[in-house]
Formats: structure tokens, C-alpha cells, sequence
């Protein structure tokens, strides 16, 4: 991976932040996890508590996305960090002082941090792009996705190693504390400002703004096929690999805690090591026909990943330990390409989008992803129940093949033109101040 990007002060300045955030974040939802399955022993308050979290993303995206096109972003972004810190600082007071944190107090901790999370994501929108060169930008998410995949590995192996020293309460102190930390080097950073204010804040300058931003993604196609793609692979990929992998390696091959730790730990490296082996060698392409490319191989991939879990491969062997080597091996590569989709959608959608609308296109790209995992993992789970598993991971490969005849020609076309252009007419509809 090129690390030319890493130069830029701002954007380090940027990483090293979120980092810092993300870790600490991920460090507290795995160990409040932790905490109400030793205490209750549900698996189902445990899957609600994780489940209650997609509520604040339905209802606030279109809010989050036109007040992250209004304010200030670096403020925002310092603002957010800051709230986040403290709140989970006063609940580290909190438990220190009861000895012990009631269920609806987590349900509470888990919307607030939510809705900190769909703001601070809303107003990021367009930190990236907005201060790095447009042929940085796929750098840029690249050395952002790296950050990501490491701290969803490092975060429940340093979760699971401090419940067990200091407790949760010292865990909660630690992620209120990077949070701040993340804030105070966020100060430093340079953002310019695209962020359009109206000069009276209402209802009827909310509406009017967030219908403007209906409108744009409405009249440009190339938008509304990054959605479009953006939600095919939540809905396809997501559920293959929360929900069909998972069910193939434990209900199919009877695999043991041993295989299945492997084979997430596999996964989760495989997501880590993509942008570090493939980036250099995908940014030499142009990103419409990287995404072509990447599409078709990742729907033969899963094609194979058919074929492997189907009982007519499984019982060609007396154990399963050769269908979960080829089985893994084919899944490290579909983890590799998607990491590689992701950042390529990313790039796409950052070089087309203007910033001062990002926050509220970002918001709906968003919005569609969101709804398209669950509603993907449900169907899956259904399928799974009424059909051998390799038909509902071939009929993944074929939805991803139609997405490639669907979307050859825009994305082809994209790689030919820049930024979308916004009509005069929308621009000058609501009077701003910056």
C-alpha cells in the first residue's frame, strides 16, 4: 500500500484520531457484551441490546446528513468525540459508584452512542475527501479500511484481557478516555469549510435542505448506482458472512470451537491484510472498471463457495478438515476482493459527490445500507432453514452477477467524468452563511 497519504498532516492527525476513537469504541461494546451475557445468560437480551442500535441510524440519517452539510465539520467531529468521552466517563462514575449497571441503563448507553455515532459519521462525510488530492483518495481509504479491520481484531483480544484484570469499569474509563484523546488531536487538524448554513435555523430551512438533498440524488444517475451498489453488497455479502459462513462451518461441516475460531480469525486477516497487499495494484486502475472486475470475481468466488458447501463435495470425505481448508481458503479470498469493493465504493462515492452535499447523500448511502443488512440476513436465515445452504450461497453469486450486467455500463461511464455538476437553481434555493 502506498503510504504517500500518510504526509499529509491533517489526514495522520485525522486516523490517528478515529484510531484511538474506534479502538476505545469497540473495546466498550464488546466488553459490555461480555457483562450482560455473564450477568443474564440471554443470548436473546444480548442480541436485542445489539439490535436496538440500528433504530437511531433509521430514524436520524436524513437529520444527521443535512446537519452535517450545515455545521462546521471539524467542530462537529471535535464536538461529537468530546460528548462521546464524557458520556461514557459519567457512566464509569456511575458504576463505580452502584457497583453495577441495570439493563436499561446499557439500553440507554447503547442509543446515546448511537446517535454520537450518526452525527460524527454524517459530519466525517466529507472530512477525507475535502483534505486529501483526488488521486490520494483511494489511498486514503485504504489506510482508513486498515485502521478498521485492525481494531475490530484488536478490540476483543484487549477487551477479553482487561475483564479479566482490571473490569469493566476501568474499561469504560479507558474508552471515555480515548475518546477525548481522539477530540484533542482532532483540534489540530485543518478542514476546509464546504459546510453551508442557512441563515435562519427551522423546520422549514431543515425541510426545504433536506428535499435539495432528495433532489441531487434524484437527477444524478452515478449517485444513485453508488446506493445501488452500496446496498447489493450489504444485502448479499453481509449475510453470507455473518449468517450462511457461520451456519455452513458449524451446522454443515459440524465444525469444532477450534475451526470456527480459526476460520474468523482468517477472515478478520484477510480484511486486514487487502488494502496493505492489493492497494498499490488496484489504484493503477480506474475505479468504474476496478468495480466491474472486482464484482465478477467475487461472484465466481462465491460460486466456488458453492460448489465447496454442497453436500455432494462434502461427501466426497470422510472428515470435514478438507472441506473447511478449501472452504476457508475460498472465503479468505471473497473477504480480500470485498475489502477491496468497499474502498473502491468509497472512492467512487467521495470523487463524484460535492462536499457540501456529502453529508446528506452520505446519510441516505447510509440509510440503504443499513436497511439492506438485516432485511439480507433475515431472507438468508430463512433460506437456510428451507433450502440446502450451497443453493442459497449460489443464488448470492447469481444476484452479484445481475448487479454486474445492472451496473457495467454507469460505472464504465464514470470513470470518464468528475464531480457531479449541482443546477444554479438548487444551489441558490435556500440563502446560507458559513
Amino acid at each position: 500500500m502506498n503510504t504517500k497519504v500518510l504526509k499529509n498532516k491533517n489526514f495522520l492527525l485525522l486516523m490517528l484520531g478515529k484510531a484511538v476513537s474506534m479502538l476505545g469504541s469497540n473495546m466498550q461494546q464488546f466488553a459490555l457484551s461480555l457483562y450482560v451475557l455473564a450477568v443474564t445468560g440471554s443470548a436473546t437480551i444480548f442480541a436485542s441490546m445489539m439490535s436496538i442500535s440500528i433504530l437511531p441510524r433509521l430514524i436520524l440519517s436524513p437529520v444527521a446528513g443535512v446537519f452535517g452539510d450545515w455545521f462546521d465539520r471539524k467542530k462537529s467531529i471535535v464536538a461529537l468525540d468530546f460528548i462521546s468521552g464524557l458520556l461514557i466517563c459519567a457512566y464509569a462514575l456511575y458504576y463505580s459508584i452502584s457497583g453495577e449497571l441495570s439493563l436499561v441503563s446499557i439500553y440507554v448507553l447503547v442509543i446515546l452512542l448511537e446517535v454520537t455515532e450518526v452525527f460524527f459519521s454524517s459530519a466525517m462525510a466529507a472530512a477525507v475527501p475535502s483534505i486529501v488530492e483526488k488521486d490520494e483518495l483511494f489511498q486514503a481509504n485504504s489506510v482508513k479500511s486498515v485502521i478498521t479491520s485492525f481494531c475490530s481484531i484488536a478490540a476483543p483480544i484487549l477487551a477479553s484481557l482487561l475483564c479479566g484484570l482490571v473490569g469493566l469499569h476501568i474499561i469504560l474509563v479507558i474508552c471515555g478516555i480515548s475518546f477525548i484523546l481522539s477530540a484533542l488531536s482532532e483540534l489540530t487538524i485543518e478542514i476546509p469549510a464546504t459546510h453551508k448554513k442557512p441563515k435562519k435555523i427551522n423546520i422549514a430551512a431543515f425541510k426545504i435542505d433536506l428535499v435539495e438533498g432528495i433532489k441531487i440524488i434524484k437527477d444524478h444517475k452515478m449517485i444513485m448506482n453508488i446506493i445501488g451498489i452500496g446496498m447489493i453488497i450489504n444485502f448479499c455479502l453481509s449475510p453470507l458472512f455473518s449468517v450462511g459462513l457461520i451456519f455452513i462451518i458449524r451446522e454443515i461441516l459440524k465444525g469444532s470451537e477450534l475451526q470456527y475460531g480459526l476460520f474468523s480469525t482468517i477472515l478478520a486477516l484477510a480484511m486486514f491484510i487487502a488494502p496493505i497487499t492489493l492497494g498499490h495494484i488496484a489504484q493503477k486502475m480506474k475505479v468504474g472498471k476496478l468495480l466491474v472486475y472486482v464484482f465478477a470475481l467475487t461472484a465466481a468466488l462465491i460460486g466456488l463457495l458453492a460448489s465447496a458447501s454442497s453436500n455432494l463435495f462434502i461427501g466426497l470425505f470422510t472428515t470435514n478438515t478438507v472441506p473447511f481448508i478449501v472452504i476457508t481458503f475460498i472465503s479468505f479470498l471473497i473477504g480480500m476482493i470485498v475489502t477491496l469493493i468497499n474502498i473502491t465504493v468509497g472512492t467512487l462515492f467521495g470523487t463524484v459527490v460535492p462536499k457540501e452535499f456529502m453529508g446528506r447523500t452520505g446519510a441516505v448511502l447510509n440509510l440503504g445500507l443499513t436497511v439492506a443488512m438485516p432485511l439480507g440476513q433475515m431472507i438468508s436465515g430463512i433460506g437456510l432453514d428451507l433450502l440446502p445452504a450451497s443453493y442459497i450461497v449460489a443464488s448470492t453469486a447469481g444476484i452479484m452477477f445481475l448487479a454486474i450486467l445492472i451496473y457495467r455500463k454507469p460505472l464504465l461511464e464514470a470513470d470518464n467524468s468528475t464531480q457531479v455538476k449541482v443546477k444554479d437553481d438548487i444551489i441558490n434555493e435556500n440563502p446560507i452563511s458559513n
